[in-house]
C-alpha cells in the first residue's frame, strides 16, 4: 500500500503531526516555571519551521533553539505577561463602561504584537526592543496574516474552553495536540511573508 510507504504524503504527514505533539510536550515542560515561556515559544517556532523543511531533529532543534531565544525571548515575553495579566485584570475586575473601547483597543494591540514577536526573535538576530517593535509592524502591515493566525489561535483556544466546560473527555486530546500544533499551521504563514525578507522560500517536505 503506497499510502503507507515511508515517503508518502499520508507517512510524511503523520511523521509532522507526532513531531508537533513533541514539541507541544516539550513547550509545556520547558514553559512550567512561566517566565520560560518565551523562549519555548520561539524555540517552538524555530523546531516546527524546521520540521516541515525536513531540518534535523526536532528535539535537538528544540533545545538548540531555545537556549540560543532564551536571553531576549525571556524579555519580550515578560513585557507579554504583565501587560496580558493587566489587561486580563481589566477585563475581569474592572468592570467600567468607560474602560470597554480602551480595553478592547489594548486587546487587539497585544494580540497584534504577540503574533509576531517570538516567530521575529526566532528568526533575526535583533535587540529585544527592535523585535518587540517589528513584531507590530509586521502585526499591521500584514493583517491579513495577523487575522488568520489570530483566527486559528481563537479556534484553539475556544476547542480548549468547550472541551473544558463541557466536553472534559476530549480536553487530553487538546492538551496533547496543543499550541505545538497551531504553530504547524502558523508558520507557513509566516514563512510566506517572511521569504522577501529572508530571500528564503518555503516548502514542505510533506
Amino acid at each position: 500500500m503506497k499510502f503507507l510507504s515511508p515517503d508518502s504524503r499520508f507517512m510524511q504527514g503523520w511523521s509532522n503531526l507526532v513531531d508537533a505533539v513533541i514539541v507541544n510536550i516539550l513547550m509545556l515542560v520547558t514553559s512550567i516555571p512561566v517566565f520560560t515561556a518565551g523562549a519555548a515559544l520561539s524555540a517552538g517556532q524555530s523546531a516546527i519551521r524546521k520540521m516541515l523543511i525536513g531540518e534535523g531533529h526536532v528535539t535537538r532543534n528544540y533545545f538548540a533553539a531555545f537556549k540560543e531565544n532564551f536571553p531576549r525571548a525571556t524579555l519580550l515575553w515578560l513585557v507579554y505577561l504583565v501587560s496580558g495579566a493587566g489587561l486580563a485584570y481589566s477585563w475581569v475586575v474592572l468592570q467600567i463602561t468607560p474602560l470597554l473601547i480602551p480595553k478592547i483597543g489594548l486587546s487587539i494591540v497585544w494580540v497584534i504584537g504577540f503574533e509576531w514577536t517570538f516567530c521575529l526573535q526566532a528568526r533575526f538576530d535583533n535587540t529585544p526592543m527592535r523585535t518587540f517593535v517589528n513584531g507590530f509592524v509586521f502585526g499591521v502591515t500584514y493583517f491579513p496574516a495577523t487575522l488568520a493566525m489570530a483566527a486559528i489561535d481563537t479556534v484553539f483556544v475556544g476547542l480548549f474552553v468547550f472541551s473544558w466546560l463541557r466536553f472534559p473527555q476530549a480536553l487530553f486530546l487538546i492538551v496533547v495536540l496543543g499550541y505545538g500544533s497551531v504553530l504547524s499551521l502558523h508558520v507557513p504563514i509566516q514563512e510566506y511573508v517572511l521569504k522577501r525578507y529572508t530571500g528564503q522560500s518555503f516548502s514542505t517536505h510533506a
